[in-house]
């Protein structure tokens, strides 16, 4: 069992996919974190096999559940203070999301107005479709879900 020993206060990304670590590093943009972040490839799980976690320094604040639950909804996020876990939260796919993916039609507005959030709202939850606000084009791929 892997120790969370030398986090005092901060957050756990738990049963993360094995790989995609550094994905949700870049996508969370966890690079402008001013805490110390530790990424942990494959480590051994008795649940997956093997599983990436992240641990980072600071609040709760600094991590967007939202674009993480549309990453993967199945991340379980450790809230730890005083070198303990102090609460599991489970992940969701949110109802909507902001600036996570950019919208392909390019008849769209947000194709035009630069600006412009991108928003999408959850379609159908069953099958994990997002599709626009402004066009309600449905978004296809998972390539750059990062705006």
């Amino acid at each position: 069992m892997l120790n969370i020993s030398g986090l005092k206060e901060g957050i756990v990304l738990d049963h993360i996919k094995a790989g995609q670590g550094l994905e949700i590093y870049d996508l969370l943009g966890l690079d402008r974190v001013d805490g110390q972040v530790a990424i942990i490839k494959n480590a051994q799980s008795q649940k997956m096999g093997r599983k990436d976690i992240i641990k980072i320094e600071g609040s709760l604040d600094q991590v967007d559940l939202d674009a993480l639950g549309y990453i993967d909804h199945n991340i379980t996020v450790n809230i730890v203070k005083d070198n303990r876990i102090v609460e599991k939260k489970k992940l969701s796919l949110p109802k909507m999301i902001t600036n996570v993916i950019r919208c392909k039609n390019p008849r769209c507005i947000t194709s035009i107005e630069q600006e412009l959030p991108q928003v999408f709202y959850l379609a159908d939850e069953k099958a994990g479709t997002y599709r626009c606000k402004y066009c309600d084009e449905k978004y296809t791929g998972h390539e750059n879900r990062k705006v």
